[in-house]
């Protein structure tokens, strides 16, 4: 099976909304998922700027999925989905 590709987006708005805690997320979920998962720290997704497409920032992606305002709890359950 493929890993799940985490991107956690490092821009600056994503980064003063809560983007930096996120780092921290990246040693949660290696725990978890191991070998499942395989997290990458993204320059910007430039979503900002679409908004009327996406809520507001921090964002993250699993694999394609757009997480908007995200944190433990909504990237767990994507991943989970994705499982």
């Amino acid at each position: 099976m493929a890993k799940i590709k985490i991107q956690i987006c490092n821009g600056t708005t994503c980064f003063v909304m809560g983007g930096g805690n996120q780092q921290a997320l990246s040693e949660i979920l290696k725990n978890k998922y191991q070998d499942k998962i395989e997290i990458e720290a993204v320059r910007c997704f430039e979503l900002c700027s679409q908004k009327d497409a996406f809520s507001k920032a921090p964002f993250v992606k699993v694999d394609e999925q757009v997480i908007d305002q995200a944190n433990i709890e909504k990237i767990t359950k994507a991943i989970e989905e994705k499982l």
